[in-house]
């Protein structure tokens, strides 16, 4: 589904954001990017979703050539992927619904058939009961369910999510990690960064250990 070869980002003359980053994720698998501030995993996210290319290596996902790929080809690659920031990035003058109920607009869903959806999705993430109610009044832990919501609106073949957990409380965070593992049961391949690696480890799934722009380590 993801696949990257020998991939380096440099800023500038000599700032190494990535080195020689290799790394292959399967259909359906839950991966956490572990590391501390600084180790690469933003850059590595925005280079999948084509926010960036790589200064030299390949990337291929589901199949294409980020690397390759034509500018008017990047929206049809976003259509297949969702994208979950650690800042929520709400709007904050619309309520719940109104805040997915204008993704499903931008990915073409018809009116009654948005509606289905942004009710389907509140739901999953358990927040049927505050649809109407404006972002800023929801917890920390809320507004990132709804950033969740959000990202699943188009149905996506891959979920990326940037430190989704970094503002939360470590309840919030377990509440929010076990609604990607939920929703990585779907078959929606997960993919998420992170610097704590204490609920990577207790989520038991596969982690990949970044450091100064290079993979060291990976379990189990």
């Amino acid at each position: 589904m993801i696949q990257m070869y020998h991939v380096y980002k440099t800023y500038g003359k000599d700032l190494e954001a990535l080195v020689d980053v290799s790394l292959h994720i399967q259909k359906g698998e839950f991966v956490f990017l572990a590391g501390s501030s600084g180790a690469g995993k933003s850059t590595l996210l925005r280079l999948i979703f084509r926010d960036e290319l790589p200064t030299s290596g390949q990337i291929l996902v589901n199949g294409r050539n980020l690397v390759r790929m034509k500018q008017r080809a990047v929206p049809h690659l976003r259509r297949m992927l969702g994208i979950v920031f650690q800042d929520f990035k709400l709007l904050r003058d619309r309520t719940v619904e109104d805040n997915l109920a204008l993704v499903a607009r931008v990915v073409g869903l018809p009116g009654p058939e948005g509606r289905r959806r942004v009710a389907q999705l509140l739901k999953l993430v358990g927040l049927s009961h505050k649809g109407k109610m404006p972002p800023y009044k929801l917890s920390g832990g809320e507004q990132q369910r709804v950033a969740i919501a959000r990202a699943l609106m188009n149905d996506p073949l891959i979920l990326l999510a940037d430190e989704p957990t970094g503002n939360l409380d470590l309840e919030l965070a377990v509440d929010v990690t076990r609604l990607l593992l939920e929703v990585n049961s779907r078959g929606t391949t997960v993919l998420v960064a992170t610097h704590d690696l204490k609920l990577a480890e207790e989520a038991g799934r596969r982690t990949v250990f970044l450091k100064k722009g290079r993979i060291v380590e990976e379990w189990p």
